[in-house]
């Protein structure tokens, strides 16, 4: 691969992004001929086919993954170049990539909209996926930073606390618990509860206070995202336990109610999350300083303060839950 071009490996990365000829062509601004040629050439450089046919689509072979990695860093790695240079020329600018867990969705637009109004010359970059995702994103090294609860534990990272992240229980605000105080945690084995799906970070701490609470095995249901658990408590489908940071709008016009369950909230916090070897650029130091100095203020505004009830439970929500990792 010696003989291997920068502009091949960039052909060969969009061609392994899109699965297509045709779209990384146009991506390109190239002739489809033009991106296979260069495919092809790569190929006769490695010894080994890099693509297969599937359907209309392209599929790439075991060699080909390798090869896409390989191509990705090398992309990195020059726009990292590139940010340092205009680093020491003073300038800011530059792209910054940052993967977002779902349940950060509802707060995350508004802080980037914040830190793009201050820092105009940065390019953002934002994808919003599950907690599985985001973590082989920090892993591949796809993204820059990421905003999460649980730091991933496959690999060191640095994990920097900017905000209090509550999660509660939620009901339809006819069922039978709304309104009631100082719930028992086993009253929940009676109701059919709707988990996240496996992986999730709300689904684990689900689970650890379950066990601590020693709530016995009840009905369950698994769904995929917050929004359709929303929907389904609404619906009466039961209960569930969610962050109160997704739920704003829902309690506003009366559609969701808190249940005052004992030892809740249960407290976990927000983490601004990126690889120990991950060398920032300016632009990612500028935004890891921006969210320690306003993130947990701009979240506050975003989702409104914490209703009464929900206050004055914070101090024994705290003591019990404050323990626990992010």
């Amino acid at each position: 691969m010696k003989r291997a071009t920068l502009r091949q490996f960039k052909i060969f990365e969009a061609v392994a992004r899109h699965c297509s000829f045709s779209r990384a062509a146009e991506e390109l601004h190239l002739t489809q001929p033009a991106v296979s040629m260069q495919v092809q050439a790569l190929e006769d450089l490695a010894g080994l086919p890099l693509t297969e046919q599937a359907g209309k689509k392209v599929r790439l072979t075991a060699a080909g993954e390798e090869l896409a990695r390989q191509a990705r860093r090398v992309a990195e790695q020059l726009r990292e170049a590139g940010e340092a240079l205009a680093a020491l020329k003073g300038v800011e600018a530059g792209r910054l990539k940052i993967g977002v867990v779902s349940t950060a969705k509802y707060f995350a637009p508004s802080l980037l909209a914040e830190f793009r109004r201050r820092h105009p010359g940065v390019e953002l970059q934002l994808t919003v996926n599950n907690r599985g995702t985001i973590v082989r994103n920090l892993a591949d090294n796809d993204i820059d930073l990421a905003i999460m609860g649980t730091p991933p534990n496959e690999f060191e990272t640095v994990a920097k606390i900017f905000a209090e992240h509550p999660l509660v229980f939620i009901a339809a605000p006819d069922h039978p618990l709304a309104g009631k105080r100082n719930i028992d945690p086993k009253r929940l084995a009676e109701d059919t509860l709707l988990f996240r799906e496996p992986g999730s970070g709300t689904r684990s701490a689900l689970e650890r206070f379950l066990d601590e609470h020693q709530v016995p095995a009840g009905a369950r249901m698994e769904l995929g995202s917050n929004e359709t658990i929303k929907q389904a408590v609404m619906a009466g489908l039961g209960l569930s336990f969610i962050s109160e940071h997704t739920i704003g709008l829902e309690r506003s016009v009366g559609r969701l109610a808190v249940l005052n369950i004992s030892d809740t909230p249960v407290k976990r916090q927000w983490r601004l999350v990126y690889r120990t070897d991950k060398r920032l650029m300016p632009a990612a130091t500028a935004f890891v300083q921006f969210m320690d100095s306003e993130g947990s203020r701009l979240i506050e505004t975003q989702v409104g303060r914490q209703s009464p009830d929900t206050a004055a439970r914070a101090p024994k929500a705290a003591r019990s839950g404050g323990k626990k990792p992010g």
